[in-house]
């Protein structure tokens, strides 16, 4: 492996929530105190600014690098940070990737182009513009869920040549397997981290390193726990803890599993253990429903949560 990627950055990555007010502007100084209490709790190792679970889809980009600042403030260098730079458009991509790197983050994650369906020749200039600009190092963020399209193993290969180019976050639930293929085609050279919360055990069997979860927000000292068993061979208390978190995962997709993104969820989950005002998430997702509010409730309670 090119860096020891694990040891900078650790197990648990948090894709930080975004907070927004009811005119929805973004409340930098309430996302500040959710930052500090996931932080203060332990919830997790490193801290992702603006990813997908931060609804940077639908935020600016003078927005994104306000809250990059905010962020940085904040946590110092108490943690490592991980800023969520991608975009559709590399020249943006880029102008964010420069930001983070200016106000002192720690790594930039990078999303596959989104909308367009570019080729996997497209992919790879993509990605291989945004490295040569930066001397950060830089993770893939594959979610073909979302983007529309998935980055093949052979193209995460020649990535894997690029010096900053250094892991992977997959959206394990859509292609279970590639776990192993990208650390087959790469050598080992790239970290891979589950990008599903409801994947991290089935990575971890296939020599990935950890997880990028949103769940951590609420669950991150239980994610912990459940890795660290698995990796000290307790594989039975492991995926007891497994079990129990499909509660609170499965509660995240709503009644019936009807939601496709769970950050709404997510969001007022935390609000119910922190009592920071975080539910509201930013137009075109729209606020839990009273019948969500009640199966949150129910799962939260289950893992002692409230």
């Amino acid at each position: 492996m090119k860096m020891d990627v694990v040891g900078k950055f650790g197990r648990v990555l948090l894709p930080l929530i975004t907070v927004f007010k009811e005119d929805q502007s973004v409340d930098y100084a309430t996302t500040r105190k959710v930052a500090r209490f996931v932080v203060d709790k332990g919830y997790c190792d490193s801290v992702i600014v603006s990813g997908t679970t931060g609804e940077f889809y639908v935020m600016s980009k003078e927005e994104r690098i306000k809250l990059f600042e905010e962020i940085k403030n904040e946590l110092g260098d108490s943690v490592p940070l991980i800023a969520g730079t991608g975009a559709a458009f590399v020249g943006e991509t880029v102008e964010l990737t420069r930001a983070a790197e200016r106000l002192g983050y720690d790594a930039a994650m990078v999303v596959i182009p989104y909308y367009c369906h570019p080729e996997q020749e497209g992919i790879y200039q993509h990605f291989k513009k945004v490295a040569e600009s930066t001397s950060l190092p830089i993770m893939i963020y594959n979610i073909p869920l979302f983007a529309g399209v998935n980055i093949s193993p052979d193209t995460v290969a020649r990535l894997a040549e690029i010096d900053n180019i250094v892991a992977v976050k997959d959206e394990a639930g859509l292609h279970p397997l590639q776990t192993t293929a990208f650390i087959k085609k790469t050598e080992g050279q790239l970290a891979v981290y589950s990008g599903d919360d409801t994947m991290v055990l089935q990575v971890l069997t296939q020599g990935g390193v950890g997880v990028v979860s949103g769940g951590a927000h609420v669950v991150g000292d239980i994610i912990k726990e459940m890795i660290d068993d698995f990796l000290s061979g307790r594989n039975e208390d492991a995926t007891k803890k497994f079990h129990t978190l499909m509660d609170v995962y499965s509660a995240f997709y709503g009644v019936d599993g009807k939601r496709t993104n769970p950050t709404p969820l997510v969001k007022a989950a935390f609000e119910m253990i922190s009592n920071l005002p975080t539910s509201l998430p930013r137009l075109p997702l729209t606020p839990v429903t009273g019948e969500e509010k009640e199966l949150l409730k129910a799962a939260l309670k289950h893992v002692g949560k409230l």
